[in-house]
């Protein structure tokens, strides 16, 4: 029982940090919804979609699933008539764009420079889009959607109402959020207190080797990969307070979950758009790979030409 009350107030105490960030954030993005804002965000990215492959009105879902979320961003493509390829840039761009607000933000708590979030993210998207729309002739096509519901913004009369649904959408995220967290958190504390935690590093050494950082940041890669960035960061909370992991293993491992969290999820919502979803899957995890492993390497010649230099330094006086 001591196990699972330890757990328990860790998974409560981080759900706190964490809610303390998504709730407002959720808050205000919510009601900018209700607002010209999105509109105006949107034609005005319109006129450089065309340097993608994508029609102006594709700036809508690309505009809804980065300000709110992947639901918002694919319920607004659901509505157009799109090519096969054109849905399927749009989806990822999405997969590596998508809730910037709030996962910037929660990955800001870990200790991550919000603007490094936001650069990969959105750089990984534009770049995608860019390259397949370069080297893809095909999916000229008109898109044929599953069937799926609308999941765009509920219809609220008055400021009022729109604040209520503010503040409902902000605490129904608090509360999925805890559904996941506090039972994840507990299962690390039974994993730590019984040294379970230890197979698991050793299991994933090989992978985390391969990426270039310690093994101390398992267990915050596969919760980032099954559950999302903001339930890794709930992980890597305790794995910086507990496990003394090195700043340079942080970035790594966040840089690698931008590119690539909830793999299951964020792959399974994209099946109603009718497109091949493997693709995206390998595109995502392929690219947060090399991405890392190429930061990492980068990172790891920077250090030892500073420890040279400093190295020369000394002998010198």
């Amino acid at each position: 029982m001591g196990i699972l009350k330890r757990g328990l107030f860790v998974g409560l105490l981080t759900t706190w940090t964490l809610g303390k960030i998504i709730f407002p954030i959720t808050l205000i993005v919510t009601i900018l919804g209700y607002t010209p804002v999105l509109e105006w965000l949107a034609k005005l990215l319109a006129p450089v979609m065309g340097w993608i492959g994508l029609p102006g009105e594709a700036a809508i879902p690309l505009v809804l699933g980065n300000v709110l979320n992947l639901y918002a961003g694919i319920g607004a493509i659901l509505t157009m008539d799109l090519s096969v390829k054109e849905v399927f840039i749009l989806a990822v761009m999405l997969s590596f764009s998508h809730n910037l607000f709030v996962e910037s933000a929660v990955a800001t708590k870990v200790g991550i420079n919000m603007s490094v979030v936001l650069v990969v993210r959105i750089g990984l998207a534009i770049f995608s889009a860019f390259l397949i729309n370069l080297v893809w002739n095909g999916g000229q096509e008109l898109a044929q959607y599953g069937f799926v519901s609308s999941t765009g913004q509920p219809e609220v009369d008055g400021w009022l109402a729109i604040a209520w649904q503010g503040v409902t959408s902000a605490t129904l995220g608090i509360i999925q959020l805890a559904m996941i967290v506090i039972p994840l958190m507990v299962v690390v504390q039974i994993m730590k207190e019984r040294d379970w935690l230890k197979v698991v590093s050793k299991a994933m050494a090989p992978f985390t080797k391969m990426l270039g950082i310690k093994e101390n940041t398992s267990t915050t890669l596969a919760s980032g990969l099954l559950f999302g960035l903001a339930f890794g960061a709930g992980v890597m909370i305790q794995a910086v307070k507990e496990d003394g992991v090195a700043k340079k293993d942080l970035y790594l491992v966040f840089i690698f979950l931008v590119a690539c969290h909830a793999v299951i999820e964020d792959t399974l919502i994209f099946i109603p758009l009718g497109i091949p979803v493997w693709p995206l899957l390998l595109i995502r995890v392929i690219t947060a790979i090399l991405l890392t492993i190429a930061i990492a390497f980068v990172w790891k010649r920077s250090e030892k030409k500073q420890e040279i230099e400093r190295e020369g330094a000394t002998y010198e006086h």
